[in-house]
């Protein structure tokens, strides 16, 4: 069996409940799908532990705007944490967030970050029509920030969601495991206090922080299921 998470965003509270429990699963591996980076101020504890672990990660679109010091195109939120990450990350972290791969396979499942067209920023829908022109049968992508798992004509698809941001109305910790066969979709509470009360003490407003409890968007909006 192997984990994969995905959108950890700087919230090391998450994803230590995530590998806490992925541990006891008893997973062989574990696979990040990207957005190590951006929005909370735990970046360096999260670069750190992945790191240690040696668990792989593909580039996702917040990874690549702090590699390349670019802004995201369409959120100011975005970027006020943004330059708040570019101002503490350590040079080594940094440096191993642009070793970062735009896709991987990994036992016959595709990986990206985001879609097949646009593997840093493409929202993915996943329909027949869409997979028809991707080669494989079994693929894996985040960037949404919503769980879904959808089979149709061969083909399976998995978001496992965001470990440090889901958007789906569930504060939980999502992620995913692969059996070899099948996806299990996986949700786990954590301690949504430590990451915030870190928020407030880098000094960001409760704006930043406070839809974590609520399981939204930077300002409360709501994206699925």
């Amino acid at each position: 069996m192997i984990g994969i998470i995905s959108d950890i965003h700087g919230n090391y509270a998450a994803l230590s409940a995530v590998l806490n429990l992925l541990d006891k699963e008893g997973v062989s591996d574990i696979y990040c799908l990207g957005d190590v980076a951006g929005y909370y101020c735990q970046i360096n504890e999260c670069c750190e532990v992945l790191r240690q672990r040696g668990i792989l990660s593909l580039m996702g679109n917040h990874d690549l705007y702090l590699v390349r010091g670019e802004d995201c195109p369409r959120s100011r939120s975005a970027n006020v944490c943004l330059a708040y990450q570019r101002k503490m990350i350590t040079k080594e972290n940094l440096e191993w967030l642009a070793t970062f791969p735009s896709r991987f396979e990994v036992g016959g499942i595709q990986m990206v970050h985001g879609g097949w067209n646009d593997p840093y920023d493409e929202y993915v829908s996943p329909s027949c029509g869409y997979f028809s022109s991707v080669q494989g049968s079994v693929f894996a992508s985040g960037h949404t920030h919503v769980q879904c798992l959808w089979e149709k004509d061969g083909k399976t698809y998995c978001n496992p969601g965001s470990v440090g941001q889901p958007r789906d109305g569930d504060p939980r910790a999502s992620y995913a495991i692969w059996n070899g066969v099948s996806f299990m979709l996986r949700r786990t509470e954590y301690d949504v206090r430590w990451v915030q009360a870190d928020m407030a003490k880098a000094g960001f407003d409760p704006h930043y922080y406070e839809n974590l409890a609520r399981g939204t968007r930077i300002g409360g909006k709501v994206d699925g299921p």
